[in-house]
């Protein structure tokens, strides 16, 4: 599996949202306004890029099915 490209995709697309998920975090505790911004910011990137692993998921998976 470590050999198939679209499964390096995924994994790499479901690190992203989680290194960005924890930016977007860490943005919480300070507490001041561009802080508050800079952390939403961070969570609509976090949208974003887990819609695309979530079609990359079910790509993987369809192709794994013989689709």
């Amino acid at each position: 599996m470590l050999q198939d490209p679209l499964f390096l995709l995924v994994a790499a697309a479901c690190i992203a949202v989680v290194v960005i998920l924890a930016i977007g975090i860490s943005y919480f505790g300070k507490g001041d306004l561009e802080s508050a911004k800079k952390s939403n910011k961070m969570m609509q990137w976090r949208i974003g890029a887990q819609a695309l692993a979530v079609v990359l998921i079910l790509l993987f998976l369809w192709m794994r099915s013989g689709g």
